[in-house]
């Protein structure tokens, strides 16, 4: 006689367990997750096709153009290599500064001391940070970052614009850190200290590997976050039109006035003349790219790591 499948078992067992009685509830809620899946996907195609044919006269005709120019009064002439070029340097502070310490952070909260008042209340205040408005960091940067530590940052620029944005997303980082180590067995930690390995091996070879997708995924999506952000970098200083147009690997260009995808989006929109509105649409679907090709990065890595962890 063949063999039961697992998923026919379960079924079976469901069903007996039940009293094959439909399961109206669970219906319901499946049809109610369904409907607001749809409403997702139709919001996002929505804006996916407002913003490519309002933006389709500049992205059609002068793409490589309007990806290469500097910033202009002229809507025609209008480009945002500068813009790119911020976006870029905001990231890569972001990434240097946010994801060492946050990881560093929730390994240390999670793996090393996760008992005690005092790390109750860190862990508490660590998770009312992330549900602070941006704005509020964006006034946090624009006093320490742009203002007491000018000297090093140089005033209103990249630096302290990047640095904002790496407050801004730590503790996300470390929330996203600490809920993946967490998830990791009790029984991999155990076996590690049966065979007498230390803590730091422990993390090093069985709790890392382990959590590496859930730490990748959060890391990157708050990336993703941090450079769609405006508030804090108008708050900072950055400007829509700033001056001069530096190579992209130009260090001279991190502390000097500086603008950002987001920022010039949202200059562009307030702008009169009838010209802006497609090269703002187009700046969108180009900022819409960016934030996909992260997420998509995201999801890569997280699938990669996870084959990696299960094979």
């Amino acid at each position: 006689m063949a063999l039961t499948t697992p998923r026919i078992t379960t079924e079976i067992v469901t069903a007996e367990s039940l009293g094959k009685k439909a399961d109206v509830r669970g219906a319901v809620f499946k049809a109610v997750l369904q409907i607001a899946l749809f409403l997702t996907i139709l919001i996002l195609a929505v804006l996916i096709y407002q913003m490519v044919t309002g933006g389709w006269s500049v992205l059609s005709t002068r793409l490589g153009d309007f990806l290469t120019s500097p910033t202009s009064a002229l809507p025609q002439r209008a480009g945002i290599a500068q813009a790119l070029k911020g976006t870029f340097w905001l990231g890569i502070i972001v990434v240097l500064v946010a994801f060492p310490i946050g990881i560093g952070a929730g390994i240390y909260l999670e793996e090393y001391d996760h008992n005690g008042r005092l790390i109750n209340f860190v862990d508490i205040n660590i998770r009312n940070l992330a549900g602070v408005p941006s704005v509020v960091y964006g006034i946090l940067g624009l006093a320490v970052f742009a203002k007491f530590l000018s000297g090093f940052t140089g005033g209103n620029t990249i630096i302290a614009g990047g640095l904002t944005l790496a407050v801004l997303v730590m503790p996300i980082v470390i929330i996203t850190t600490m809920e993946a180590v967490r998830a990791v067995p009790d029984a991999i930690r155990e076996g590690g200290f049966g065979v007498g390995a230390t803590r730091w091996e422990i993390i090093r070879h069985f709790v890392l590997p382990y959590a590496a997708p859930g730490i990748i995924t959060g890391t990157i999506l708050s990336l993703a976050r941090a450079i769609g952000e405006a508030a804090p970098l108008l708050l900072v200083g950055a400007i829509a039109k700033p001056g001069g147009n530096p190579g992209l690997f130009d260090l001279s260009q991190l502390r000097e006035s500086f603008t950002a995808m987001p920022v010039l989006i949202t200059d562009w929109s307030a702008e009169a003349k009838e010209g802006f509105v497609a090269s703002t649409a187009a700046a969108i679907v180009v900022m819409l790219i960016i934030v996909l090709i992260a997420n998509g990065s995201a999801i890569m890595l997280r699938n990669r790591y996870e084959n990696k962890r299960n094979g």
